[in-house]
């Protein structure tokens, strides 16, 4: 069977993005794939975290991930840095990597800003992490958005120049799954900016925390215009909070995007956002049911990355013992 590896960062406050643009995918995957799932915990310290809401918010996401039906039985699930293939590998992959190709990561440009002298050394060289994490498992798939697809391709370029600087067929060329629909859950209080964790107002988003109350008072507060609903995608140019909307609603309903501005065609917001808040709410609230069962037993969410880890670690370690042959380490 192929391998999947897939990250996330746990740094807090999965959202409705995260779930339809990622989790949710996973899931479906499950039947497909074997798959190893990972909270990214060396990633998250690039930029800097209070220890103590790291380690919560690792336990939050590994809750969410497995609330949502990711299943740590038959999968892998655990957080990187019980891993230590992680880290070793990317310090091999430092020295293949190029400055070059490091240097064209739109991303780091983005998260650096104007300040980028003062980014730490890891937020500029996390890709070569990243092609860690796929790569330490010989994973042959990864699902990536839009924006992560520059980093796929520098681990496909890394694990090129690897097998070419040593002459050897070792790493595969790991091929991207990219989700169109529903890829981009946008913000509820402005249609052009992404949903983000980071957002200040916690209205801009709805959280795998949120209750039904909450769910549905966010909803009815997301910033729409004053026409009605359309009855064709061709009315959502230039209705950008519009278009969020009916996108979430056929991204949970499991419908196309047309066939959901058909169906409310002509009708008013307030009606279309009523069925929007009994959706979601049918939809996230088991999800958040289980989270908060688990997040109350934090022993055995431990459990679970534990033994995830160990499992991780049988494949990593073995691919990792041969990069060290490969590259001339050594070793007892």
């Amino acid at each position: 069977m192929q391998r999947i590896f897939s990250g996330v960062q746990p740094t807090g406050n999965l959202h409705l993005g995260n779930y339809l643009g990622a989790i949710r995918n996973w899931v479906r995957l499950q039947n497909e794939f074997e798959c190893i799932f990972c909270m990214v915990d060396l990633h998250a310290i690039t930029v800097w975290q209070d220890p103590k809401d790291l380690v919560k918010n690792t336990r939050e996401v590994a809750a969410g991930m497995i609330a949502a039906g990711i299943d740590a039985d038959k999968h892998i699930v655990f957080n990187q840095s019980m891993v230590p293939a992680h880290a070793q590998l990317a310090w091999v992959f430092n020295c293949v990597a190029r400055i070059g190709w490091l240097n064209r990561m739109t991303q780091f440009k983005e998260k650096a800003g104007k300040h980028k002298e003062n980014a730490s050394v890891g937020l500029f060289a996390y890709p070569n992490l990243m092609s860690a994490d796929i790569l330490a498992y010989k994973a042959t798939h990864v699902p990536v958005g839009e924006d992560q697809k520059q980093h796929l391709e520098l681990a496909r370029d890394t694990a090129q120049k690897f097998n070419s600087d040593y002459g050897i067929d070792f790493f595969p060329q790991p091929e991207p799954l990219i989700f169109g629909a529903a890829t981009r859950v946008m913000s509820l209080r402005d249609g052009a900016k992404k949903m983000s964790k980071s957002d200040e107002s916690d209205y801009s988003r709805i959280n795998m925390t949120d209750d039904a109350d909450t769910i549905a008072l966010k909803v009815r507060k997301a910033k729409t215009d004053l026409f009605p609903m359309p009855d064709s995608l061709d009315g959502l140019e230039g209705r950008p909070e519009a278009s969020n909307l009916i996108g979430i609603y056929a991204a949970l309903s499991d419908k196309d995007k047309a066939l959901v501005a058909s169906q409310f065609a002509g009708r008013q917001f307030s009606e279309f956002k009523a069925e929007l808040v009994d959706l979601a709410v049918a939809v996230l609230g088991p999800i958040n049911t289980e989270m908060n069962r688990l997040m109350d037993d934090p022993s055995h969410i431990d459990a679970i990355l534990k033994k995830g880890a160990e499992r991780a670690n049988a494949i990593a370690e073995p691919i990792l013992k041969d990069v060290y042959d490969i590259v001339g380490f050594l070793r007892p």
